[in-house]
């Protein structure tokens, strides 16, 4: 399979609770490749690349975020994929 990247913004109580670090281990769980950090709107973002069903897998996880997140919305677009190999959380 061809791999995928995506762009994620998620919304809602998701700063403060670990959604960060949760998310490269679930990435990590995955096989999905990127990075994942806080934004200054309280917000988390990320990029996500992998084979098509990973990407599903991860995206379901960003909608539900660790235990003690709420997420409120979610917003996905799609990217180029770079090849980028690893996952990592960034300041």
């Amino acid at each position: 399979m061809d791999a995928i990247r995506r762009h994620v913004v998620v919304h809602g109580q998701v700063q403060g609770i670990g959604f960060r670090f949760s998310a490269r281990v679930e990435a990590q769980r995955l096989g999905v490749s990127g990075w994942v950090r806080n934004r200054s709107d309280g917000a988390v973002e990320a990029e996500i690349e992998g084979e098509p069903p990973a990407i599903d897998a991860m995206l379901g996880w960003f909608d539900e975020g660790p235990p003690g997140a709420s997420v409120t919305t979610m917003i996905t677009s799609d990217l180029e994929p770079t090849g980028e190999h690893g996952f990592t959380v960034t300041v």
